[in-house]
């Protein structure tokens, strides 16, 4: 699996290696192979511009997952899985409210970022406990 990860927050609280190890830790339990993975660590600013371009929503998040996969989500060991944004701004103030280091923080959107690319939804409540208890797991993994 190729990981290209930036970051492009001027703060640059993060270690791209440690993350493209625990990524690979997680994909191999997923059995994703194949294909290429995008991170982008970014601001509220670009976030928020990406969200209302892409998604039409006013604001920032803390992170968005871009599918560019064309094949069946249900069959995660093959081709290109998309790009993930995450706002390093949204991650320090989540992390600051759950009480968590900013480095778990990052993990948890990252994997929340993930499970979307892999075509989970946390739209209707049972697909949400499903998504949730995945991302539980795949947390003790890193």
């Amino acid at each position: 699996m190729e990981i290209q990860i930036t970051c492009q927050h001027p703060m640059k609280k993060t270690d791209p290696g440690k993350i493209k190890m625990k990524l690979k830790r997680i994909l191999k339990d997923l059995e994703c192979h194949d294909g290429e993975l995008s991170i982008l660590i970014t601001d509220d600013k670009h976030i928020a511009e990406l969200n209302s371009r892409f998604l039409k929503r006013k604001g920032p998040t803390n992170v968005l997952a871009f599918s560019i996969r064309d094949d069946d989500p249900a069959e995660p060991e093959t081709l290109m899985l998309g790009d993930i944004v995450i706002s390093l701004d949204a991650a320090m103030r989540d992390a600051k409210k759950a009480g968590e280091s900013l480095t778990k923080m990052i993990d948890r959107l990252l994997i929340h970022g993930l499970l979307h690319l892999l075509g989970y939804d946390h739209e209707r409540s049972e697909e949400a406990r499903k998504m949730e208890e995945e991302m539980e797991r795949l947390l003790t993994m890193v």
